[in-house]
C-alpha cells in the first residue's frame, strides 16, 4: 500500500444528521438511523483502505437516552443487526472492534452479549481497530478516571496528563487527530473530551446518511492541508505541501 504523507493516525466521526435526513423526507427519524449503515460500513471500509489506523464512530451517548423509548429501542436493535451482519467482515479484514461506554443497565443482555462476542472475535487484529462510542460521555469517562487515580492512592503532587490518561478507558488509544462532524453542526457532544484536545475538526454539511468515500477523502485532504503546531508557532513540514490524491 501506497504511503500517505500526512494521514492522521486516529480520525473520530460525530455521525450527526440522520433525523434532518428523515425529516427531509417525511420519513421517521429511525429511517434515518437506517439509513446511516451504509456510510457507517463505508467509512470504515475507506479508512482501513486508506491506512488509518484507529478510527473513532460516536453512536450513542449518555444523553441519547433521553430520546423517546420507541427510537432507542430502534438504535439497540439496529446496531445488534450491523454486528450480527458485519462481524465476519472486519474480522476478516484485521479490523480489532471496541465498544467505549457500555455501562448504562438498560442496554439489552442480549445486545451485550453480541458486542462482547465481536471484541473477543476481534481482539487480537491489528490492521486497524474501530472504536464505537455507544452509552459514551467524555464527562463521565474523565470522572471515573479520576475515581481509579484518587483509588490507586497517587499523591496530589505526583499526578501528571499521562498518568491520569492511564486511568481511561483504553488507556493505548492515542489522542484523536481529525474529528468529523457531518450535518454543519459545530460541537464537541461530549466526545472523547481528553481525546481531542489538540484535534483538528472538520464540519462538512453532508448529512451522515449521505456520507461516503469521498466526502472521507476530502476531510482528510482538508486535514493534509492544515498547520498543526500544538501551540507553537514553527510551521511543521509534515503538515505542507499537496491533497492525498
Amino acid at each position: 500500500m501506497e504511503t500517505i504523507t500526512g494521514l492522521p493516525r486516529h480520525v473520530a466521526c460525530v455521525m450527526d444528521g440522520n433525523g434532518r435526513w428523515a425529516a427531509r423526507r417525511s420519513l421517521p427519524r429511525t429511517a434515518g438511523h437506517e439509513a446511516a449503515e451504509a456510510a457507517v460500513i463505508d467509512v470504515i471500509e475507506t479508512a482501513r483502505s486508506a491506512g488509518v489506523k484507529w478510527l473513532s464512530l460516536y453512536a450513542f451517548s449518555t444523553e441519547n437516552w433521553r430520546r423517546p423509548m420507541g427510537e432507542v429501542d430502534v438504535l439497540m436493535r439496529l446496531v445488534r443487526r450491523v454486528i450480527r451482519k458485519h462481524a465476519p467482515v472486519l474480522h476478516a479484514r484485521g479490523v480489532r472492534c471496541r465498544f467505549l461506554g457500555m455501562t448504562d443497565p438498560r442496554i439489552p443482555p442480549p445486545l451485550v452479549r453480541d458486542i462482547t462476542d465481536l471484541m473477543t472475535m476481534t481482539g487480537d487484529n491489528s490492521r486497524m481497530t474501530l472504536t464505537v462510542a455507544f452509552d459514551h460521555g467524555g464527562r463521565r469517562d474523565i470522572v471515573e478516571a479520576t475515581r481509579s487515580l484518587i483509588r490507586s492512592g497517587v499523591p496530589a503532587e505526583q499526578v501528571t496528563e499521562a498518568g491520569f490518561a492511564a486511568h481511561l478507558p483504553y488507556p493505548d488509544t492515542p489522542d484523536v487527530d481529525l474529528v468529523i462532524r457531518t450535518s454543519g453542526e459545530q460541537r464537541i457532544s461530549n466526545f472523547m473530551l481528553w481525546q481531542v484536545a489538540y484535534a483538528e475538526w472538520v464540519f462538512p454539511e453532508v448529512l451522515w446518511p449521505d456520507f461516503r468515500a469521498t466526502h472521507f477523502w476530502e476531510c482528510l485532504d482538508t486535514y493534509r492541508r492544515r498547520q498543526r503546531r500544538f501551540g507553537d508557532v514553527r510551521r511543521p513540514a509534515a503538515m505542507t505541501g499537496e491533497g492525498l490524491r
